[in-house]
């Protein structure tokens, strides 16, 4: 039985369309799996938590947003380890603190970032030992009104195969905040290059969970909805470029006119575009477009058929394995550097009746 939701969504460009009296509403349909994930918070069911509260509780850090009282508190996860479904290491998770002073105008801007990242193989994981050595970074930000927990299956895919992964929640944009603003859009860049600095800092220090996990020269973004917004803006537009940044991969995503500057005008990086054709959030022109103008370096559209906005990237049904497999295919080709892994994206981004892989600007089916 589908459910849907009403949020409403000031400041947002034209694409969603408008409501009568100049107001704009986004519905977001769900299936089961995608209300209970909502509904419970989208914590996964299996992490270490590394002295810290539940991963997306914004609530707990000084100055940020309360939580509404409409929604459920968010329970504690298990203290266990997530052994990643694709990937051969173990995953464990650390919530960091993160407060960006560096904007003047803005004010302190609180952005708890969840840290995933691998420990030792999956095999021996009851020991709890650290995987060290230098990982691949990548950093997700969530969509509107959404938490890190929301896409929890697909980030542990991520970090099961050897990738450190930050998703943060942005502060007036999270699934907490009681006044949403999504023209703070503007400033998600900013954030997504903050926690990029302050990762790779933390990485730096000799002690601490995240000491010594980081290859500061192996950086990914990606994002979903109007986190891919921002994934856009700052692999391609010319008002936020990140040149740290060597791959993206964005989901369901857009360009964003607010943020001014052009796309696409200089060199990218590897890109990676997944739009369900059946989304009614954000239509797949919006995907085709940018997949289309991006004519300068590898870049990808994997289209989902009869897929949604939200289903497609967070839960346990078809097509989530999908992408969670081409994602992961992407990242080692493109950021890990291993060559094979080109191939066996094509393979798993081709399913019949589910999936079809492009690349290098032929149309989607």
């Amino acid at each position: 039985m589908n459910r849907s939701a009403l949020v409403r969504s000031p400041g947002r460009p034209s694409r969603h369309g408008r409501a009568a009296g100049g107001r704009r509403w986004r519905r977001i349909a769900l299936g089961a799996a995608g209300a209970a994930v909502l509904a419970a918070g989208g914590l996964v069911a299996a992490w270490v938590v590394s002295g810290s509260p539940a991963p997306g509780h914004a609530a707990h850090i000084a100055g940020s947003p309360a939580p509404s009282p409409t929604r459920p508190p968010r329970p504690r996860p298990p203290e266990r380890l997530a052994i990643g479904t694709i990937g051969s290491y173990a995953v464990t998770a650390h919530l960091l603190h993160l407060v960006d002073r560096s904007r003047a105008s803005l004010g302190p801007r609180a952005l708890p970032t969840v840290v995933r990242y691998p420990v030792i193989p999956a095999t021996a994981a009851a020991s709890g030992r650290l995987a060290r050595g230098l990982f691949p970074l990548v950093v997700f930000a969530p969509g509107y009104l959404q938490c890190d927990g929301s896409y929890g299956s697909l980030l542990d895919s991520w970090a099961s195969a050897g990738y450190v992964v930050a998703a943060v929640e942005f502060p007036r944009t999270n699934c907490q905040v009681t006044s949403p603003d999504e023209a703070d859009l503007a400033h998600q860049p900013g954030d997504l290059a903050y926690v990029i600095s302050r990762v790779l800092a933390i990485s730096r220090e000799s002690r601490g969970a995240l000491a010594g996990l980081v290859n500061p020269a192996k950086i990914a973004v990606a994002g979903h909805s109007d986190g891919g917004d921002t994934v856009a803006a700052v692999a391609a537009g010319s008002c936020c470029r990140d040149h740290q940044v060597t791959a993206a991969i964005v989901l369901a995503g857009a360009e964003w006119a607010p943020l001014g500057g052009s796309y696409f005008a200089k060199a990218t990086p590897p890109m990676l575009f997944v739009q369900g054709d059946a989304d009614p959030i954000n239509p797949p022109a919006d995907s085709i477009t940018m997949y289309q103008a991006d004519r300068s370096g590898p870049r990808f559209y994997l289209d989902l058929f009869g897929s949604g906005h939200l289903p497609p990237y967070a839960g346990h049904g078809t097509p989530e394995p999908i992408v969670a497999r081409v994602t992961v295919d992407f990242l080692d080709r493109y950021l890990a550097g291993q060559y094979r892994a080109g191939a066996a994206m094509r393979r798993a981004g081709d399913v019949r009746g589910a999936a079809a892989l492009v690349s290098g600007g032929q149309p989607p089916p």
